[in-house]
């Protein structure tokens, strides 16, 4: 029974850890602006830790005992593109343990970010070598890009600005070329299928995380900050434009799709708060604090209620 579990452990899985990561990140920033008592963050920090081994464990796991599905599951036209989940998970530990050890980020960093331009490359080479149908396409393809565009975050305080311009540029090159495909994909191709209509929330977080880089790099508010922080805005917007979608969905673990997108938006948000002073920045990062928390409390429970009902970790369709 424990054998079937780990066989069909789900790398995405990692995506629970990215989830935890903001939303640690936020208490961090919310109890250093005096909005949270400390202990909000250091709860959150010893449960996402928690979670990382677990999960790592599981996956290292599947890796020594079914090297086989692993294979299978990196050759996959969808779940390839969530490999880059671990090495994102290790690039939001180095921005979570920055303000504890600069060493312990620096080796996350460094880790996570080998990890990731080795991940990162195998997508996209597979992604031009292998004959992909319009179908398979989905937002979990943003999840790269997204990576390239976190590692400046910690990586200015790691390395030479030219490593991070590197990455920030060739994450946003890719998110732009990859809307233009979600446009195609969902315009003319008909909906996504269920179990990936959470991931759409993916759509927020290339310029949340990329107005957040930005500023790292440059120390500027000016016009494509803003332009990055409005898309962000906007994509929200039109994804409440669409609730009915989402409100009667089977679960699946695809659900935590819904969870780094909305921490990091209302990071960007707090961040441009602190830049500029406004106000109504700092209303709105409130209420997407709020959202942010409540989503990630509902994702875990219902996650935690199929796991005891043994729903999780078993053969998934293709």
């Amino acid at each position: 029974m424990v054998k079937e579990k780990i066989k069909h452990f789900p790398i995405s899985a990692f995506t629970v850890i990215m989830g935890l990561s903001g939303l640690t990140l936020v208490f961090s920033k919310f109890a250093h602006a005096g909005w949270l008592p400390n202990w909000c963050f250091n709860l959150s920090f010893i449960l996402v830790s928690l979670m990382f081994v677990l999960i790592t464990s599981m996956y290292l796991l599947k890796i020594l005992m079914f090297r086989e599905f692993v294979t299978e599951e990196f050759r996959h036209p969808v779940k390839v593109n969530f490999f880059p989940a671990i090495s994102i998970s290790l690039l939001l530990l180095a921005v979570v343990t920055e303000q504890l050890s600069h060493n312990v980020s620096f080796w996350f960093w460094i880790t996570g970010t080998v990890l990731h331009t080795v991940l990162m490359l195998k997508a996209i080479g597979y992604w031009i070598e292998f004959n992909y149908q319009i179908h398979h396409f989905n937002p979990s393809w943003f999840i790269p890009a997204v990576g390239n565009v976190l590692v400046p975050i910690s990586g200015m305080d790691h390395a030479p600005m030219l490593i991070s311009y590197f990455f920030f540029a060739s994450g946003m090159f890719f998110w732009f070329v990859l809307f233009v495909i979600f446009l195609n994909r969902v315009v003319f191709h008909g909906q996504l299928p269920e179990k990936f209509i959470p991931t759409l929330f993916i759509l927020i977080a290339p310029p949340a995380v990329g107005f957040i880089s930005y500023t790292k790099i440059f120390f500027v508010w000016d016009s494509f900050s803003l332009f990055l922080l409005m898309m962000g805005y906007f994509f929200i917007l039109l994804l409440l434009s669409m609730y009915r979608s989402f409100t009667r969905l089977k679960f699946y673990m695809s659900w935590w799709a819904f969870t780094f997108p909305m921490t990091a938006i209302t990071l960007a948000t707090t961040l441009a708060y602190e830049k500029t002073g406004i106000q109504e920045l700092q209303y709105i990062a409130w209420a997407l604090g709020g959202i942010s928390v409540i989503l990630i409390a509902i994702v875990a429970w219902f996650t935690t209620v199929h796991l005891i009902k043994g729903e999780i970790c078993v053969m998934e369709d293709s």
